[in-house]
């Protein structure tokens, strides 16, 4: 619908003579009509918004069989000058209520080069199993879909300047928020020892291939990849043998929770902890526990019948109460509320809280009824 459309659209209805009386009927319905600054913003531009941040989804690019690249064009009041490794809220409305998930940015800050105008980001998906909105992204998500942003946020950033001696280790989706620091390490023509370990089932399900081929034919990283269906995984002792300078570089390390935790016990009996950098994106679901039980929202009265694998923020959105969130992950804190009755586990390391704790709705599930102040 073009802006006249939407600017007739009280009137449209009724019958005019002319055009300029139509026009005088929609001027007044408008005048008359309470409408929120947001809705005359929106006349102008959908992307336009002073509560939110939105964007509009320019493509949808295949990167394997189950993942796909998605570029979006932010609206007003978004901030492109973002960090490379940080992550990115993306909300997209399924069945009549907005669905929200965080991802790691894969383009690089405005002037980057990386085939745009500076002026678009993107995200690459993996389509998980029990991901219903990461499946929708990649392969339901259609170019001009209007979709809502959180601001870029996250800590898995690279300092300036870059260390002498760079490790980067990750695993399937993990590369993703490393490859926003490769771009930008190629755009500002920095030269650093930076050695890149990879792992993934297979030469199929490897994400970015092409390019990370070419990164190490330039001479930007010192690159190898591993297929563990026929190479076996990146174990401790086999990282060792790949970098034995391991304990010198400064290390950022992506990937699922097993292999991060096989990483960070490397490190630590090492004493290397301090260099190390660990972004962890993903709950492992089911891993810990399946209680569940009756969730009980104090202020609404309502209620939610959940899994031991379903955070409450899920099961509050699904039960249509407002609850607070920020980055989807355990990172921000936003969504902090009180446990008024009741006791949850946290999905990440089983830790148990009780009545009369704060908690962190996005990473915790029931652990039989509770309550919660919200």
């Amino acid at each position: 619908m073009g802006w006249l459309e939407r600017f007739e659209e009280p009137v449209a209805g009724v019958a005019a003579r002319t055009r300029g009386t139509q026009w005088a009927r929609a001027a007044f319905a408008r005048i008359t009509t309470p409408l929120l600054p947001d809705d005359y913003l929106h006349l102008a531009n959908p992307l336009w918004s002073a509560r939110e941040l939105r964007g509009k989804v320019v493509s949808v690019t295949p990167e394997t069989e189950d993942s796909a690249t998605i570029r979006i064009r932010p609206g007003w009041g978004f901030s492109l000058d973002y960090r490379p490794g940080q992550y990115v809220g993306i909300g997209v409305l399924m069945e009549g209520r907005w669905t929200w998930r965080s991802y790691s940015l894969t383009s690089a800050p405005v002037g980057s080069g990386d085939g745009d105008d500076g002026k678009t980001i993107t995200i690459t998906v993996k389509a998980m199993p029990e991901g219903f909105l990461s499946s929708h992204l990649v392969n339901g998500l259609q170019p001009g879909t209007v979709v809502r942003l959180a601001a870029p946020a996250g800590e898995f950033v690279l300092p300036e300047p870059l260390p002498p001696k760079t490790l980067f280790v990750t695993a399937g989706s993990g590369i993703t928020p490393i490859m926003s620091m490769l771009r930008m390490v190629r755009h500002r023509r920095q030269r650093a020892d930076i050695r890149v370990i990879h792992s993934t089932p297979t030469a199929a399900d490897l994400l970015f291939g092409d390019e990370l081929a070419t990164l190490a034919a330039d001479g930007v990283v010192d690159l190898h990849i591993q297929y563990t269906r026929t190479d076996g995984k990146v174990t401790p002792d086999r990282l060792a043998d790949l970098v034995p300078d391991w304990r010198e570089r400064e290390t950022w390390a992506c990937g699922p929770s097993s292999f991060l935790d096989a990483v960070h016990r490397m490190y630590a009996d090492a004493g290397a902890d301090d260099h190390l950098h660990i972004e962890r994106f993903a709950l492992e679901r089911g891993a810990v526990g399946a209680e569940g039980g009756t969730v009980t929202f104090g202020r609404s009265g309502r209620t939610a019948e959940i899994d031991g694998a379903t955070t409450l923020l899920e099961a509050g959105e699904s039960a249509g109460v407002m609850m607070p969130f920020g980055c989807r992950m355990g990172i921000c804190q936003s969504c902090v509320v009180m446990l008024d009755k009741g006791c949850v586990r946290d999905l990440r390391s089983g830790a148990e809280h009780v009545e009369g704790e704060r908690i962190q709705t996005c990473i915790s599930a029931a652990a039989g009824d509770c309550t919660l102040g919200v």
